[in-house]
Order: C-alpha cells, then structure tokens, then sequence
C-alpha cells in the first residue's frame, strides 16, 4: 500500500475501510451501538429446500420477466428520453417509476452474490448507463421533474417522491458496489447527495422534507460505505422535523406522511404504513451509529405499539385502504386488511434494524412471522403473479394476484427480499455466532476474532422440526453459539454431539452455548411444531370467538379449492376434534396440509334472528397455508375461523 493512501486511510472511519466484498447486508461491523453484525450475502448458501425454491424462482423468473415489463411499460425509455431530448419518446407511468428500476436493479445485484451470472451482470451495467446518461451535471435525476416539469422540482416535497427514488437509487448502488465492486452507480447517487448536501439544509439553505421516508436509511448505509458523515447528518436533519413552518405541512401531513416532526416527538404509528416504517427504519439506523437516548426510547415505543396492537397474525401491516394506513389500536379486518406487501417488507427491515440493536429474539419472531406469512405470500410459485395487498380473507371475485401494477413497488421489492435472503439468517457479534432462522443453508465466514467458520444446517423446516447444525472452524476455539428458540416451539431440546445441553431452552430467547468449538461438533435441535390455534386479543372485535391455526412459523387458511362443500366462510372448528398434518409433495411446490373435522354454521337463517346459528352438521375441512392463497386461482378464503 502506498504510504500517502495508508495514511489517509487511518482518518476514515473502520467501517469504510472494509472491502465492499464482506459488508454485509447492512454493514455494522464498526457501528458502535450494533450488538449483532450481520454477514454478507455471499457469505451464505441456500441448500434444497423450503427459501432456496423460493429464492430460485425470483432469480430464474421473477427478475428476467419484471424487466421485461419495465421495457414494455416505459421505464427505461423513461431516461432514454433524456439522453435524447428530441427522441420524440412521452414519459410514461407515475412520477415514481424510477424508484421501481432502482429496486430491480437492487434485487438483480443481490442475485449475482447467489448464482453469478455474465449477462445479467452486463445487462445491469447497460441499464446503469443508461440511468446515468439521463444525469444533469447538477447531479440532479429525475425522469418525472425535468423539461416542462423542471420548474416544479422541490415543490411538491409532501407527493413528488424525488427523495423516494434517490433513496432506492443508493440502495441499488450500494448493493453492486458490494457484490461486484463497481462503482459508476455509486458515484452517480454520491453526485446526487452531494447536491443535495450543498444547497438544502437549515435556513439559509432550501427546505428538504422526505414525502416518502426512506432515504433515512439510504444515507446512513451510505455513510457505512463511504466513511463520509455528511450523509449521517443528511439523515439526522430529515429526522429533525424542523422544517414544518418553511414547508407549510398541515397536521394531516404530519400524520400521513410520518415526516415533518421530530422523530422523537412519535409515540404511536399512523398515517401512511410504509412511509411510517421507513422512516422508523431510517431512525433506528441513526440510533445505531449515534446511540442517541431519545432516539432508542421513541423505537422501543413504536415496536411496542406496533407488535401489541397493530400488526396482523401474518406479520402483515397496514389496515385501511384509504391511504394505505394504519388504524386505530385493534383496527385488524381481514378482508378489508390493506397489508401491502412493501409494508410487510418495511416492517420487516425495521425489525432487522431493532434485532442488531438488542440481539432479543422477539424481533427475530416478528421477523420470522412476516417473511414465512405476510411476505412469502406476496409472490406467487410461479413467480410471475404478485399481490400488492395480502387480505386474511377474500373471495374468488377478488383478483389478488396480477402480474404488473402502475403503481409496481411491491414485485421488484419482493425480489430484492428473496435475493438477499440468506443474509437474514445469521448474525456475529463480539462473542460468536447468532443463528436467526432455520433452513437448509452453509455459512462460509468467520468469527469476529478472525477464525474461519463454517456452519451448515439441515433441517425440515418449516415442515419438520429437526434441525442439525454442524461447525467447522479453522481451529479449535471458545466462542458462544446463539440458537433462536422460536415463541411457536414450547418444547424444544438440544443436543451438543448427542448429549443433552445443560440449559433447558425457553421460546422467544435465544439459547447461548458457550464452550470449545472443534471441527465436526454437531448441535441438533428439536423444534416444537405442534399444530396450534392462535386467539387474538379480544379488543380485535372482528376475531373475536375466532381463531387462526399456525403449525410451526406457517400460518394456514381454509381455502375453497380444497374445501368444496360448505363455503369455508360457513366453517368452524370443532375444539373436540384433532387436527392431523399431512405432507403432500405434489401440491404447491411441497406443503404440508391439515385436515379437520368441524363443524359447518348454519348461515340459513336471515340476515338476524333472535338465536345464534346453529353449527350441528360435521364439516370436513382442509387447510393450506395462508402464503399460498388464490395461487391457483381466485377462490374464496379465510384465516380466522369460528371455534364451537
């Protein structure tokens, strides 16, 4: 190393100084409030199984055939207009499409850490030529903001998304950056920021308010990148709220927009869902770098508010369709739920950043819950069909699931999910190794003290409950091993080279095993997956005297395809009677089904009567799990069923 630039390098933060090949999803390795560091991406390999079919299926069909449809909808001609300016080419679609190329992209980038792939790869560096030749030497791009439109930039701050698509812009850049080390779209969004930086700010600069939160958390990954803590105090300025007077935001902005006051001054989430967990997210990671008091005591508010009262047994969020919000405490309907598949996704990433915060488990459940429900549905087996909302009941008049939306934020953030799936799975810290989740998998990494690691996992999840893990590392060493002991598994034992582990596991922990790790030792767990029945809490009026039925992490729904006599809306289940589990290897891509014997309520009767309905007819019935909905078609569904 050269002298001048090894003497550089001792001014910038550690962080920065990691190569872009081992930052991890999000790089915490140097972040001073991060208890958990996760891995990298390529670090892990999905084996056969239940996430790598999943996986597969993104990367062999839903991100070829997404950008397909972003050709065929404008996107890309999008900024082709703008290197061409008398191409004679009409901008086409919402004002925010270019956030959905930037996702797609981000989602193709994470896909060449899983399978490597030349002509996907120079696919992506003709798109990002194409993006950056639409850049103004300002640093300024935005297809939606320029020629007639140029005069409104920054005038619309509350609905022009400009800050929305740079964020997903940087997100995109970052994650090739880290997987192919290229830099061009990096230093593209960097221009941008660097814009912004210089000309918005506390008076006397311009006024910036994020419409729709998320480049909080862009630029707090981007600091993590570049060492630069202009980027950092970006993100603390927008979480400020200070700008309310200079921006004339109403109180009904304030709420929808979950912007424009300070963070914490937030006690409850409301307004828009994945506005509000964006921004949650973006506040979680100024914390993280920071450790600023006021910022931990407002996150730990909010996921209370949220685990306690506002989120579906799914993992899914967001209850009314009417902007796309939250409702009030207990607000859960089924088939009014909006749950858009990005709110589940955000909810999920805010859990991620509360998990690396705390290392407590309850976070990694409600990770778990979303991603095996509420996320998992949103794409179907094929990988083509997509749902932008995920009710808990519908009927076969509802089209659900649709290849494209104007408004198409859920698909290509479905198969950024997908892509960097294994990255969820494990974390380090200072003391060893986390495993969050369990499915076929090998982690090819290392310990935080520098010895080489290797883990791999066979398991039956999320079918069975036997999970065995075996260690390789370079050499013998004391370290602890942290297992996720799910809140769903109420008896589950542990074996360490098949004797007994002194401590008794308890759900929704992590069990720590502390000891001298040598090559070939085996951890084998024993997950609980008893079928169970899961009851809301009774201010949840409209659950009430119902219940859902979870085996293992999968929540289940009685849909009509597989139920054809009562309609399964007249269903109930009869509390005398077992329900029996089944796997069936031809159905769904491999689900495990339940069957039951209930009962069928007597709906008959009017509209109301002065006796309630009678439910003396047996009923057989048969569940699938809920992810799996209308995937084979609109069909009448539910989650919550009666219990007689």
């Amino acid at each position: 190393m050269r002298p001048v630039l090894a003497f550089l390098l001792l001014f910038l933060p550690a962080a920065a100084q990691v190569p872009a090949s081992d930052q991890g999803l999000l790089h915490l390795a140097s972040t001073p409030n991060a208890r958990l560091h996760p891995v990298p991406v390529r670090a892990v390999s999905l084996q056969p199984g239940f996430w790598k079919s999943r996986q597969d299926t993104a990367i062999r069909n839903s991100i070829p055939t997404l950008l397909a449809l972003l050709e065929e909808k404008g996107t890309l001609d999008n900024f082709r207009r703008l290197a061409k300016p008398n191409s004679g080419i009409p901008r086409r679609g919402p004002l925010y499409t270019d956030s959905d190329l930037y996702k797609w992209l981000e989602a193709a980038a994470w896909s060449l850490a899983v399978q490597p792939n030349p002509k996907l790869e120079a696919t992506i560096d003709q798109t990002i030529d194409t993006i950056l030749a639409a850049q103004e030497p300002s640093g300024y791009l935005n297809t939606w903001f320029t020629g007639d439109r140029s005069s409104l930039r920054w005038t619309q701050q509350t609905s022009g998304h400009e800050l929305y698509c740079l964020g997903h812009m940087t997100q995109a850049a970052i994650a090739y950056y880290r997987v192919t080390g290229k830099r061009k779209l990096l230093d593209g969004s960097t221009k941008f920021i660097d814009y912004l930086v210089r000309d918005f700010g506390p008076s006397p600069k311009q006024p910036l308010l994020t419409g729709h939160p998320e480049l909080e958390l862009a630029r707090a990954e981007l600091y993590r990148t570049t060492g630069n803590r202009q980027y950092l105090d970006l993100a603390a300025y927008l979480l400020s709220g200070v700008e309310r007077e200079r921006l004339k935001l109403s109180n009904r902005d304030l709420v929808y927009l979950f912007s424009g006051k300070p963070f914490t001054g937030r006690t409850q989430f409301e307004g828009h869902a994945v506005r509000a967990l964006y921004a949650a997210t973006g506040a979680a990671d100024y914390y993280l770098e920071t450790g600023d008091p006021a910022y931990r005591r407002t996150l730990e508010t909010l996921a209370a508010d949220l685990s306690s009262s506002k989120m579906f047994v799914t993992g899914g969020v967001g209850s009314r369709a009417s902007g796309e919000a939250f409702g009030e405490p207990f607000e859960l309907p089924n088939r009014q739920a909006y749950t858009e598949s990005c709110a589940a996704i955000a909810g999920m990433l805010f859990h991620q950043r509360m998990l690396a915060a705390t290392g407590d488990a309850r976070y990694a459940d409600l990770i778990e819950r979303a991603l095996y429900n509420g996320i998992n549905s949103g794409m179907s087996s094929s990988g083509t069909l997509y749902c932008y909302r995920n009710p808990l009941a519908a009927s076969a008049s509802d089209r659900i699931r649709n290849p494209w939306y104007d408004t198409c934020c859920c698909p290509p953030n479905l198969q950024r999910t997908f892509a960097a799936l294994g990255a969820y799975f494990y974390s380090t810290s200072r003391d060893g190794l986390w495993v969050h989740l369990y499915d076929n998998s090998t982690l090819d990494w290392r310990l935080e003290s520098g010895t080489a690691l290797k883990a791999q996992v066979q398991t039956g999840q999320p079918w069975r409950g036997d999970v065995q893990v075996t260690l390789t590392p370079a050499k013998i060493e004391e370290f602890t091993l942290y297992f996720r002991i799910p809140s769903w598994s109420l008896k589950t034992t542990v074996l360490i080279n098949g004797n007994p582990a002194a401590e008794q596991p308890k759900p929704n922990t992590y069990l720590a095993l502390k000891r001298a790790w040598k090559p070939g030792d085996k951890v084998t767990l024993t997950l609980d997956v008893e079928t169970r029945l899961v009851y809301a809490n009774p201010r949840v009026s409209e659950d009430y005297g119902k219940a859902a039925i979870q085996r293992g992490p999968i929540l289940y729904a009685a849909e009509q395809t597989d139920n054809p006599g009562p309609a399964v809306f007249d269903l109930a289940i009869d509390h005398r009677n077992p329900i029996s589990a089944e796997f069936l290897p031809s159905l769904l891509g491999g689900v495990t089904v339940l069957t039951h014997k209930g009962l069928a309520l007597d709906s008959s009767t009017g509209l109301y009567a002065y006796q309630p309905p009678s439910a003396s007819k047996p009923a057989a019935m048969t569940l699938i799990p809920y992810y799996a909905f209308h995937d084979r078609g609109p069909a009448n569904f539910t989650v919550w069923l009666p219990v007689r």
